[in-house]
């Protein structure tokens, strides 16, 4: 594997949490993650439709090749000008924009028959101090050894008390064989078919064990964990519309503080936006100790049918 250095640091101050019993690496670093290097800034990785959302992460691990390893990424913008072809192998181009002595800018394009399918521009930094700091608070929520996985509310579905759309939208997830551990907060309000607040919260970690490594691999497997369920926030409102068409347009991400991937974090969702065919998301990645890690922003555009769906679960 293609690995963005090899420096340790990502453990500090993000919990103690024992490596997994009998587990192997994760599949997210030796599969989802991994990139073929095929010449100095060209790298090839294959692409399949049920991970669309892992070329965010595969362009970070792209990019984090091009900056020393004492250069940690802060943040990344990125845009899908594309629909890509999930038999096509992509291929990721970077360009060494600007290189400072506390900044390095670093472009990133997708490529698949020789037209972009997706750029992004990612910004490392240097570690530097300073006074001036403040986050918001973690939200109170139960911690996610009280919850249940989304694999234990598939088993619990099979009471036939449960709506069946609920069951129907949970096995859906569990076909996907999402390589992420995932534990919704409130799952009933998550899954329902009625309009709900345009907020959601989970549990979420990478699915195997990573290890105390450099911290832009940490920072890598969350840029694919941040994409999952995200541009669902905004669709909660308006669940009695049926989807016809969703897809991302954009995806920013800020890295605040260092953390695991591979621990439990609360992924806090929230769609303060929606409207002409376009929906915008927020969300925060939170350590178990309250410690703001990774902020996230998304637009994606959002059609559906225009007469709503009158079918009840």
């Amino acid at each position: 594997m293609a690995s963005p250095g090899d420096s340790s640091g990502a453990g500090a101050g993000s919990g103690s949490e024992p490596p997994p019993s009998g587990d192997l690496r994760s599949v997210l670093i030796t599969s989802v993650l991994n990139l073929e290097q095929l010449e100095v800034d060209l790298f090839r990785c294959a692409w399949t439709p049920e991970q669309r959302d892992r070329i965010v992460g595969q362009a970070l691990v792209a990019a984090a090749h091009a900056v020393s390893r004492d250069e940690q990424v802060h943040s990344l913008h990125c845009y899908f000008v594309r629909t890509g072809n999930p038999k096509v192998p992509v291929l990721y181009e970077v360009e060494r924009t600007r290189t400072g002595k506390s900044f390095s800018v670093r472009s990133v394009k997708a490529i698949q028959h020789g037209q972009p399918i997706f750029t992004c521009q990612a910004s490392f930094q240097l570690s530097q101090g300073s006074p001036v700091q403040h986050q918001f608070t973690m939200p109170t929520v139960p911690p996610p050894e009280e919850l249940l996985t989304q694999d234990e509310l598939i088993q619990n579905c099979r009471n036939p008390n449960v709506a069946e759309g609920y069951r129907k939208r949970l096995t859906k997830i569990q076909a996907q064989d999402v390589p992420i551990d995932i534990k919704p907060v409130n799952p009933p309000d998550i899954f329902s078919s009625e309009p709900q607040e345009a907020k959601q919260l989970f549990w979420v970690r990478a699915r195997g064990y990573i290890g105390e490594t450099d911290m832009k691999v940490h920072c890598c497997v969350a840029a694919y964990i941040s994409d999952y369920a995200f541009l669902g926030t905004a669709l909660l409102p308006h669940r009695q519309y049926r989807i016809k068409f969703m897809v991302s347009l954009d995806h920013s991400m800020w890295f605040h503080a260092p953390f695991r991937a591979d621990h439990w974090m609360l992924y806090e969702c929230e769609s303060p936006w929606a409207g002409g065919c376009r929906g915008l998301v927020q969300g925060r990645l939170w350590r178990r100790d309250g410690v703001l890690a990774v902020t996230c922003a998304q637009e994606g555009v959002i059609r559906v049918e225009q007469t709503p769906n009158q079918s009840k679960l």
